[in-house]
């Protein structure tokens, strides 16, 4: 009877203990927090690259705006957008209407007109003089440099800004040309009219209007047949084969841009992008509204494109274009995700993985592309940071990675 008692006592207790074990236990738990969820980057090396990414807009980059030399009567343009032409390709014919008599001071004006078109033709040739010097220099230098490369004397990094170079001078001789033939055309076209204003020219013949240079039409702006004054415009022609590309920036991101960098264009309407370098950044800045209606002050930068023709035959004169035009670049860099960055203390710093609990780590930070950010010092190869630190993430939280 002692012994049933006895037992039956042990067996209370017992369940007792085990009764108040896991009323403890599940307070400990309620207590205790769980580890947060986090997703986890390692601190790594690797290339990083800095770019300014903006819309842009093809343009021709020589074009001529052909105009009546002279009051007359118009014919009917038969030519289209897009026609090709040839140079001295009659683009339109102009009936003269009866010269009025010319005084002195209208004599001295056309007489000017000749001269500042003589004065042009000069400064185009002395342009076309320049260019074929500087073409000539920069090929050497260029020839020079790849040579150097190839003994392995120079990066190839090194020897872009004379290869760079000499693309530039070929452009610029190439644009000198087209200035020159064109100063040559307004000349004929003022003795033409001084000679028909003068009443030395046969009234009764139709004035042809002929295009200075080979290209197509980029655009008809009288089509109609009527009189026209002179002066007035009546066509636009030029080369679509000579393409640049007009990338408008904010003045901040300008002042990192080079000439000679390269860029790369996307989203043109092609299966791949096209590589290319900045010719010029405008020293000028201009007002312009953003999509949020904020005032910006914006910078034109001027992309010439590496590839040949046939690599964008398709693209035209205002066709919308993205450029990425790099201002920054190391092939071995210490990086982490950008998101993984924040401010704390007035100071850069990161969520660090030590012992399952994220550690707030102050560090230095150098160039970011909005997704990862270079690392100065701070942090070493191989730790683990927070990628994505929510709000629930504080400093010596216990972390779980997903």
């Amino acid at each position: 009877m002692n012994r049933t008692s006895t037992r039956r006592k042990w067996v209370r207790w017992l369940l007792i203990g085990l009764a108040a074990a896991f009323v403890v236990t599940v307070i400990v738990v309620a207590w205790v927090p769980n580890p947060v969820d986090v997703e986890v980057s390692e601190v790594s090396r690797g290339p990083l690259a800095v770019t300014v990414d903006e819309d842009g807009r093809t343009r021709v980059i020589d074009r001529y705006l052909v105009s009546a030399p002279i009051t007359g009567n118009l014919g009917r343009i038969e030519l289209d957008a897009g026609d090709p032409i040839k140079a001295g390709q009659v683009l339109a014919r102009l009936v003269p209407l009866p010269p009025p008599l010319l005084d002195a001071r209208s004599r001295a004006e056309a007489q000017a007109r000749v001269d500042a078109a003589l004065a042009a033709r000069a400064q185009a040739q002395a342009a076309v003089n320049r260019a074929r010097v500087a073409l000539d220099f920069a090929e050497k230098e260029a020839a020079r440099a790849r040579a150097v490369v190839e003994q392995g004397g120079l990066a190839l990094s090194d020897a872009e800004r004379a290869i760079s170079d000499e693309r530039r001078s070929k452009e610029d001789l190439r644009s000198a040309n087209f200035g020159g033939r064109v100063a040559e055309h307004e000349l004929e076209l003022a003795r033409s009219a001084f000679l028909r204003l003068s009443g030395k020219g046969d009234d009764d013949e139709h004035m042809e209007i002929v295009s200075p240079v080979d290209g197509q039409v980029l655009n008809i702006l009288q089509q109609s047949e009527g009189v026209v004054q002179a002066g007035a415009p009546v066509i636009e022609v030029g080369d679509p084969a000579a393409l640049e590309i007009v990338v408008d920036v904010l003045s901040q991101d300008a002042t990192r841009i080079k000439p000679g960098a390269t860029a790369e264009i996307v989203r043109w309407g092609g299966k791949h992008p096209l590589r290319a370098h900045v010719r010029i950044v405008e020293p000028s800045a201009f007002t312009k509204l953003s999509a949020l209606g904020v005032e910006e002050q914006r910078v034109n930068v001027i992309i010439d494109l590496d590839e040949p023709r046939d690599a964008w035959a398709t693209l035209g004169d205002g066709y919308r274009v993205e450029a990425s035009i790099s201002v920054w670049e190391d092939e071995d860099v210490l990086r982490i995700p950008a998101s993984a960055v924040f401010r704390h203390d007035e100071q850069w710093a990161t969520f660090v993985v030590e012992n399952g609990e994220a550690v707030v780590r102050k560090a230095e930070f150098g160039e970011s592309n909005g997704l990862e950010t270079e690392v100065v010092s701070g942090l070493e190869e191989g730790e683990t940071v927070i990628a994505y630190p929510s709000d629930s993430v504080r400093d010596g939280v216990s972390v779980r990675a997903r």
